[in-house]
């Protein structure tokens, strides 16, 4: 057979890995595809010094390789929302097949684009939108597909997991570290998408459409970053036995779905406790296999490349196929995506460790657990660490039976209301994930 003509958009990091994955290993490639596959035209702004590209067509203009009549699959690597979202939409509508590594564009214009695809009889492939080289989405897509997902939880965005582990290995502060990971190019310049948590709720939102065959509700899930996390806060969480990563969780409950990333403290003894520095992981229980974890590098020019590449493979292959017997892009049948709703944050149960500033003084304690009881909040452990005084108060970490967001929340205010024995309290969720 002929081969399929590709046309990449963007020759960035991952682009040039596309690139030179596709020329490097094109033999086996066309092995496993059961046809060559040809890099017919690159759109780029600038040359990527790592790729050899003589004799390829070039562009400067995106919509040039959607509109070229010979290319077959366009390769979506420029990232972004708005022009990445006009690009794909072009493509579409010419009939070609897109490759895309942009979770942001799936995560908010994914239920628009997926439906333009069925339209039009062509597929939308976004493996390396999630999770880099770690092919999570085909995993939960065909792998566990005899499985009814009951919830998932991820190490998502490396940059936020090497802070963390920084912090917990070297004791070093949190700025400190972000000064360090935008000096190595695991964080931009500007760092809010990863530290507030907003790359890994893309991702999340993903995930969870997939896992639970819902359409894809970024609006919907619950955000919140690790800027305020001390080096106290992990210290604290490593004499408790649990370590704080910045976790991505989508859960089923019978109200409704769970969405949320937030810092979370996981049992030191977890496998996905122990994934340190730029690594990413997801773990995923389902009734019928249980939990599995899936670990690797979750960005980088070829990670990342490995699954564009092996999206690229399953076009190919099912360019032969009857489109209404392809895999849905979301897992499920487009017309069998449920109503489940989001729940609000204030709705998901969870336990809590506490960090509470209070005086050292008698009845203090009695007043806490008092506050904390009225509300149905039950206390599993308690540490005080009197040495560790500051402004006359001393830390007391508290760790919670789980309970409803809303009543911690409740009790937060009670507490902070004590003025003249309490201070600031500091909350983090905490995960069991067994």
């Amino acid at each position: 057979m002929k081969p399929v003509k590709v046309g990449i958009c963007g020759l960035g990091t991952v682009g040039g890995g596309t690139f030179n994955v596709l020329q490097r290993n094109a033999e086996e490639i066309a092995r496993r595809a059961g046809r060559g596959i040809e890099v017919a035209q690159i759109a780029m702004r600038s040359q990527n010094p790592n790729c050899q590209i003589t004799g390829t067509p070039i562009t400067a203009d995106v919509f040039d390789v959607a509109s070229n009549p010979e290319i077959d699959i366009v390769i979506e690597l420029i990232g972004g929302y708005t022009v990445a979202r006009d690009l794909v939409l072009k493509a579409i509508e010419n009939g070609k097949h897109v490759v895309t590594a942009n979770k942001a564009l799936i995560a908010v214009h994914g239920n628009e684009i997926f439906a333009k695809a069925r339209e039009k009889g062509v597929i939308v492939a976004f493996e390396a939108a999630v999770a880099g080289g770690i092919p999570v989405i085909k995993a939960i897509r065909e792998g566990l597909s005899a499985n009814r997902i009951n919830w998932l939880a991820g190490i998502i965005n490396g940059t936020g997991n090497f802070i963390l582990t920084e912090m917990r290995e070297k004791g070093r502060a949190f700025p400190d570290v972000l000064a360090e990971a935008q000096a190595l190019g695991y964080a931009e310049a500007d760092p809010t998408f990863d530290v507030e948590g907003i790359d890994a709720a893309h991702k999340l939102t993903i995930l969870a459409s997939i896992a639970f065959g819902i359409p894809l509700q970024f609006d919907k899930a619950y955000t919140e970053g690790i800027t305020q996390l001390t080096t106290a806060d992990v210290n604290y969480a490593e004499a408790l036995g649990y370590r704080i990563k910045h976790l991505g969780v989508a859960r089923r409950t019978v109200d409704g779905i769970e969405l949320r990333v937030h810092p979370t403290l996981i049992p030191a003894d977890r496998l996905i406790a122990n994934v340190n520095g730029v690594m990413n992981a997801v773990m995923v229980n389902g009734d019928a296999a249980g939990s599995t974890l899936y670990y690797g590098a979750g960005a980088g020019m070829e990670p990342t490349a490995s699954s564009v590449v092996a999206d690229l493979v399953d076009v190919v292959r099912a360019m032969t196929s009857d489109p209404e017997n392809r895999v849905p892009h979301l897992a499920f049948q487009p017309d069998s995506l449920s109503a489940h709703p989001i729940l609000p944050i204030e709705a998901c149960k969870s336990a809590y460790y506490l960090r509470i500033q209070a005086k050292d003084h008698p009845g203090v304690l009695a007043q806490v657990a008092s506050i904390l009881s009225a509300r149905g909040i039950n206390i599993e452990s308690i540490m005080q660490k009197e040495a560790e005084e500051q402004d006359g108060l001393v830390p007391m970490i508290l760790l919670t039976h789980g309970v409803v967001e809303q009543h911690i929340n409740d009790a937060i205010v009670a507490l902070e209301a004590l003025q003249d024995v309490v201070g600031k309290v500091v909350r983090i969720r905490v995960e069991q994930l067994n």
